[in-house]
């Protein structure tokens, strides 16, 4: 079975032995490996090879893990599908015929695959979660801060978190305390009371937000044990099943969706319904914050320091808009686009400004729900997984199929997409949302419905 998963198949021996000794993952393409090529996707990065490690590679291999290849991705991110890839879209596993998701759909495809054990993949506004739901596999955004992105290559920086993809909640879990922690090369890392971090710099192509020995934290930000979480006892604690995110949902997806939350009933769990007024908002929000993020990180691709060339005919401007017309698909350059008119003069306070207001009420409403209870829960994706080639001739229509991930990443809070059976053979997912630093809260209940 060719899934397409991979863009670079290439073994990456551990470097010690650790708890995660015998594994192997798959990294996804947007991840920095030192001497293996990182594409993003695009044919812009198509020979680029990083001279150093994210900081959650150097922890695969500190644990003893195996890293087997770079995962196939939307180019930079962009999409959900896993169709935008410059390197041909990924097959999902349960059905070739159908999407993956995106735009870790080549990390979930390989878990889903047996192709790896375990996989890194990046959230910006579902991007674990929507593979890993449309694969049947179990996909983590972590809170944001928790896990480092130094060495990620940066697509929109305020909402991007890297997550463990895995075929079972404790896996994910493992692999989450082995990634997760501070990291005195990214500022945005969340230290104990009393670290004290330095301001960021650029660090080549992921534009990471990278420090010099600024922090002086000498522990994790949190001791907690992530796997140890996956207990499955959920007595007592209390569901908030988010009913705006239900309507217009698929009734297959809500049908199976309901199980799920029969299943937890029956484990102790109690349901309430709650009600979030801003996520109305939330994807428009999101997309104007994300592309207006993206047009200004993906400035640095010039074809002069690196990426594709433009040549050296004609002026600057000439070679610059050779190398982007020749280097970026048309999803990367509808994204910057929309994001650069949205930060234009005149038209900033009119989107942005009202976007990043838009994202503060999500917050809120979310602090709001956490009032009532321990965890939220949704389908994580109102969808089946569509046809290959379905998706892309509509690209309103693929936004909107974020609706129900994207307020997690404005709101900066961790969230779990956990298999909830299928419907017509495609797999459903059920997402369990946290609170901030609530990772525990959501394994737990996502443990308890696998069961």
């Amino acid at each position: 079975m060719s899934l397409n998963a991979f863009i670079t198949e290439e073994t990456i021996e551990a470097e010690s032995e650790g708890p995660l000794s015998g594994r192997t993952v798959a990294v996804k393409d947007n991840i920095s490996t030192e001497g293996v090529r990182t594409t993003c996707g695009s044919a812009m990065l198509e020979s680029y090879v990083p001279p150093y490690d994210a900081t959650v590679v150097e922890r695969l291999k500190d644990a003893g893990a195996t890293i087997v290849g770079k995962a196939n991705m939307d180019e930079f991110g962009m999409g959900g599908t896993t169709e935008t890839s410059a390197y041909g879209p990924v097959k999902n596993p349960v059905d070739e015929g159908h999407v993956p998701g995106g735009s870790s759909g080549g990390s979930a495809a390989a878990v889903a695959a047996g192709e790896a054990d375990l996989a890194l993949g990046s959230d910006t506004g579902g991007s674990v979660r929507n593979p890993a739901a449309f694969c049947g596999v179990v996909g983590l955004k972590p809170t944001y801060g928790l896990v480092s992105r130094y060495g990620l290559v940066a697509y929109a920086n305020s909402l991007e978190q890297i997550g463990p993809i895995a075929n079972s909640v404790e896996d994910a879990a493992a692999l989450l305390d082995v990634i997760s922690g501070p990291d005195p090369k990214d500022a945005t890392t969340r230290f104990d009371v009393g670290g004290d971090v330095g301001e960021g710099t650029d660090a080549g192509p992921s534009g990471a937000d990278a420090t010099e020995g600024a922090a002086t934290a000498t522990r994790p930000a949190t001791d907690s044990n992530y796997a140890a979480a996956a207990d499955g006892d959920v007595a007592g604690a209390t569901v908030g099943v988010i009913t705006d995110l239900l309507d217009g949902a698929d009734e297959r997806v809500v049908e199976r969706f309901e199980d799920a939350l029969d299943d937890l009933r029956a484990q102790g769990a109690e349901t309430v319904e709650v009600s979030l007024d801003s996520v109305e908002h939330a994807v428009q929000a999101y997309y104007v914050i994300a592309m207006s993020e993206a047009s200004s990180n993906l400035a640095r691709f010039d074809g002069v320091r690196y990426g594709k060339s433009g040549g050296y005919e004609g002026n600057w401007n000439d070679a610059f808009a050779r190398a982007r017309e020749e280097g970026f698909g048309e999803e990367v350059k509808r994204r910057i686009l929309l994001g650069t008119y949205a930060l234009s003069a005149g038209y900033h306070d009119k989107y942005y400004k009202k976007a990043q207001d838009a994202r503060a009420w999500v917050k809120r409403d979310f602090d709001e729900a956490f009032d009532r209870a321990d965890v939220l829960a949704t389908p994580t994706m109102p969808v089946l997984p569509p046809k290959l080639g379905e998706s892309l001739e509509d690209p309103l229509q693929l936004y909107l199929m974020d609706a129900n991930t994207v307020p997690v990443n404005l709101a900066n809070l961790p969230a779990i997409s956990v298999p909830a059976g299928e419907a017509d053979g495609l797999p459903v997912g059920l997402q369990l949302i946290g609170p901030k630093f609530g990772e525990e809260a959501i394994i737990r209940a996502a443990s308890a419905a696998e069961r």
